[in-house]
């Protein structure tokens, strides 16, 4: 047996003063892209800003419906409109928020599963690093380079024998 250790390297940011004038205006987007959530049963609405290497953004938000597997993350949304709209523009960065009149959040809250193989996706396809902003309101942010910190065993076709 072998023991193997994997760590992860991040940027943590106390609020949006902290940024570049590029990532701080990325975030913002992301605060206004939630304004198109479409989430009545959670009441859980995530934005997503996506800087695509053109320099043009693009916008996700969270969908959901009444048959919940059938909603949407707002990543998801963001990258598959990227996918099918501007297949050659790569993503350099992608800045996502999240708010809820439930609760208080905290903390930033990170992407699920299913969107970080999906944006390990992406990265594959371009091969070039996707920089993610995790972003508080009012609060931290979290900016890592790269989906590899956040999901270091992704699923790939690499693994699979041919």
């Amino acid at each position: 047996m072998e023991k193997k250790t994997i760590s992860i390297s991040f940027d943590e940011y106390s609020s949006l003063d902290e940024l570049n004038s590029q990532d701080r205006n990325l975030c913002l987007e992301a605060e206004k892209a939630m304004k198109n959530s479409h989430s009545p049963y959670s009441g859980f609405r995530v934005g997503v800003a996506v800087q695509l290497e053109s320099g043009k953004i693009v916008y996700g938000s969270n969908q959901e419906n009444v048959a919940y597997p059938s909603g949407l993350c707002a990543e998801r949304v963001a990258l598959f409109m990227i996918g099918s709209t501007y297949p050659d523009d790569k993503i350099m960065t992608m800045a996502i928020t999240a708010q809820t009149d439930q609760f208080l959040i905290k903390e930033p809250v990170t992407s699920c599963g299913a969107c970080l193989q999906v944006m390990a996706e992406y990265e594959k396809k371009q091969s070039q690093p996707i920089n993610v902003m995790f972003y508080c309101l009012n609060g931290a942010i979290i900016r890592t380079s790269g989906i590899k910190s956040l999901l270091p065993f992704a699923f790939e076709e690499t693994r699979l024998e041919k």
